[in-house]
């Protein structure tokens, strides 16, 4: 395993979180192969996001949230030690983004926080929603809520800010584990999947807007 990117991600000692799965057999778990079989194939990254014929859209989406999840989770965890409180006391991306914590709980009101106290809240929020099996049901022909694609909106806005601070403050750690064509294909899957179903407004993507308009054509 040449691969510096590999190597961190299989790291013993790194502590990555346990990924939501897909029980065999489930209808949810068809659809997961079919979506990394896409994948797989090279096919491109624009055709392979779009609802196969004959597929509700809350399962596809449900499967992509959960993958995304687990992808930036890891893309976050190889940066995780240069990512301090030190090196990143603020949640940003560049000088003109900040982004502050809010969630049910502790945080009522948008609080400011350091990069990894962000992340930490954010995955374990994120983990939350996906294992609520109200929100993201696992059983064939139980119901999305109705509330399910404005969850989805939130989840995915918050992970695109991963990107933002992962791009901007981070690429050089990337580009020293020869690991940006895996980053950037995991980005424009991302992309192509937000845009092709309208799941994060257009003022959210603003910060990687000319990154995005050179490697999203």
């Amino acid at each position: 395993m040449s691969n510096p990117f590999l190597k961190q991600v299989f790291n013993k000692d790194k502590t990555f979180r346990p990924k939501r799965k897909f029980e065999p057999g489930t209808q949810r778990f068809e659809l997961h192969k079919k979506a990394q079989a896409s994948l797989n194939a090279g096919l491109d990254l624009k055709l392979a996001v779009q609802l196969p014929p004959g597929e509700e859209l809350s399962d596809w989406v449900a499967v992509h949230v959960v993958d995304f999840f687990n992808r930036v989770n890891l893309i976050y965890g190889t940066i995780g030690d240069e990512c301090t409180e030190q090196s990143c006391p603020v949640m940003s991306g560049g000088p003109k983004y900040e982004y502050r914590w809010q969630d049910e709980h502790q945080f009522r009101k948008p609080t400011a926080l350091s990069a990894p106290r962000y992340m930490d809240l954010l995955m374990d929020w994120i983990e939350v929603q996906i294992n609520n099996e109200e929100l993201f049901p696992t059983h064939v022909g139980t119901p999305f809520p109705k509330n399910f694609l404005q969850v989805v909106r939130k989840i995915l806005s918050r992970l695109f800010r991963v990107f933002v601070h992962v791009y901007i403050h981070h690429f050089d750690r990337i580009a020293q584990m020869g690991s940006e064509a895996h980053v950037n294909t995991c980005y424009k899957h991302f992309y192509y999947f937000v845009k092709e179903f309208g799941l994060i407004d257009t003022k959210e993507l603003e910060p990687l807007k000319e990154m995005t308009a050179r490697m999203c054509h």
